[in-house]
């Protein structure tokens, strides 16, 4: 599972790139409410704006896992002068500049897969809703995970 430890160790793993990908930006848009970054990436310096985000719901992880897959062949391709799927990443680069916020709901993300401590007032205030629709499941995991908070 993919989630926000993964993806904040992959941003470390990118600044260090950046001394050998000089085109490629990283930066921080904010935190979330448990004060996890919310990293953006900027790919290309052209007039053309595109932007793609993940993660938005928390069963959406997968997302992320594109996306970050997506930053690192286009900075394969543009380092190495090459395309994909038939694109020239160099024209690319120059005609367009593509953002990219590849998890931009860290916490949900860590909710969903079983890495937010239980501890937490964010934990126990998301149970305490979800105690209010019983026809939404709980996530399986966290049942598994959590099920001392529960009873």
């Amino acid at each position: 599972m993919y989630n926000y430890i993964i993806l904040h160790k992959k941003f470390f793993s990118f600044f260090f790139l950046q001394n050998f990908y000089k085109f490629l930006s990283i930066d921080s848009i904010g935190k979330s409410v448990l004060n996890n970054e919310i990293y953006a990436i900027r790919l290309g310096n052209g007039p053309n704006n595109i932007f793609y985000s993940g993660s938005f719901h928390a069963n959406e992880w997968i997302t992320s896992v594109l996306l970050m897959h997506f930053v690192e062949e286009y900075c394969n391709a543009y380092a190495s002068n090459s395309s994909i799927l038939g694109y020239s990443i160099s024209k690319l680069f120059n005609s367009t500049s593509i953002y990219i916020v590849p998890m931009v709901n860290p916490d949900g993300i860590d909710l969903i897969n079983g890495n937010l401590n239980k501890n937490t007032v964010f934990y126990k205030n998301v149970l305490k809703i979800s105690r209010k629709f019983n026809n939404i499941p709980f996530p399986n995991r966290l049942e598994i995970k959590y099920s001392s908070v529960r009873t």
